[in-house]
């Protein structure tokens, strides 16, 4: 990569990490925000969803918003939008408040991973994008991983209310530095197709047999992988009584190993071929569940399942999103879109579903169950991922 790509990869991975830390971060604080609102820890959960359901939803509309207003501005707009909104959530006084601030944090935020990666297919050449991709998601989500500790550190240090307004103050500062970034970099990207619509370029890239697939694949793996780390906290606890900072401290080697995935991937996949590459990330997702479940009462060997996790599922995500980012060149924040929303909704239903089997069975037993998830979507993904191709011409002739 350029200097200018590196820089725009660290650029734009930094206003990932702070909406990827924020997404994470009222989990940790939610019994202080119940007692403080005056409602149970359970209704305060709304919380999490008022977030969660925009922040999904508004994926698929700020991709074709920036194919169409360009993709610089419409980020700047949404990340400046989104500090604010972080915030005014340390003003919130009733659940009812504090729910609208929070839904409107996660509507901007959903637009900085789709757009981001967009912008990133548009001006990193195809030798050097996986690279780039794995680079910036590897920024993303160690946010996700320290995101518990960072939040639970504040908290006790001073309230809740100080977790959103040094996490606000972050991001203004983030916003200050893209603004003037983003701009100096000159950037050029690939515009949209005149007379396309959205709706139509959904469509066409959701009829084509290799995308569809591969937006399957990416649609479990967000279930199986983002359900297996959203429990990882609750297993520290349950078999080590740890303190929230230590569950933090413990669950940053999965960043670590993310950030190590996003660098080395590239290497993986020129060597084993992109195919084979999401096929190793997924099984070595698979093996870290199965260190999780077997690790008992051992610290060590469930902190080597953490951090194997956040390698494998790097490997296989940064591989999936590279192959994705030539689907439709010139409807990129679209195709884009397309695999965060996957992304985050397999997520959000590997969550829900693992709450379940964890109540019915045990927390030990999700993993072994997610694990054996994992190793039958390799499989899968060995056929799956196989074809792909550009469908620029495509989405243009059936989105006019």
């Amino acid at each position: 990569m350029t200097v200018t790509h590196r820089r725009l990869v660290f650029l734009l991975g930094l206003a990932a990490f702070m909406v990827m830390a924020d997404n994470w971060v009222v989990s940790p604080i939610l019994p202080a925000i119940s007692e403080s609102v005056g409602v149970t820890p359970e209704s305060a959960g709304l919380l999490i969803a008022a977030y969660m359901l925009p922040f999904g939803v508004f994926q698929l509309v700020f991709g074709p918003l920036a194919d169409k207003f360009g993709k610089t501005r419409v980020i700047l707009f949404t990340f400046s939008a989104f500090a604010v909104m972080t915030a005014l959530c340390a003003l919130g006084n009733t659940l009812t408040g504090l729910a609208a601030f929070r839904a409107l944090t996660g509507v901007f935020a959903a637009a900085t991973m789709p757009i981001s990666l967009a912008l990133i297919a548009d001006i990193v050449p195809m030798e050097s994008r996986q690279q780039a991709v794995g680079s910036f998601m590897g920024i993303a989500f160690l946010g996700q991983a320290l995101s518990m500790g960072i939040g639970g550190a504040i908290a006790n240090y001073f309230d809740w209310r100080g977790v959103f307004i040094v996490y606000a103050v972050a991001s203004a500062v983030i916003a200050v530095v893209l603004w003037r970034g983003l701009r100096g970099l000159e950037i050029e990207t690939v515009p949209a197709e005149p007379g396309a619509s959205a709706f139509g370029s959904y469509v066409s890239l959701l009829a084509h047999g290799p995308s569809l697939r591969t937006y399957l694949v990416i649609l479990v793996e967000g279930a199986f992988l983002l359900g297996s780390f959203s429990y990882l906290g609750a297993v520290l606890a349950q078999r080590f009584s740890l303190s929230l900072l230590a569950i933090g401290g413990v669950m940053t080697v999965f960043g670590v190993g993310a950030m190590i995935g996003g660098r080395t991937s590239a290497k993986v996949a020129n060597r084993l071929g992109r195919t084979r590459t999401i096929v190793f990330g997924l099984l070595m997702a698979a093996f870290a569940d199965g260190f999780v479940f077997f690790g008992g009462g051992s610290l060590v060997l469930t902190s080597v399942g953490v951090f194997l996790l956040g390698l494998g599922f790097m490997t296989a995500h940064s591989t999936l999103i590279t192959v994705a980012t030539e689907f439709a060149a010139k409807a990129r924040g679209i195709a884009m879109s397309l695999v965060t929303f996957a992304f985050m909704f397999g997520g959000a239903m590997g969550t829900q579903a693992g709450g379940r089997i964890a109540s019915a069975t045990s927390l030990t037993s999700l993993y072994a169950i997610y694990g054996a998830g994992m190793l039958v979507l390799a499989f899968a993904a060995l056929f799956a991922v196989r074809s792909v191709g550009s469908l620029a011409g495509e989405v243009s002739r059936h989105s006019a």
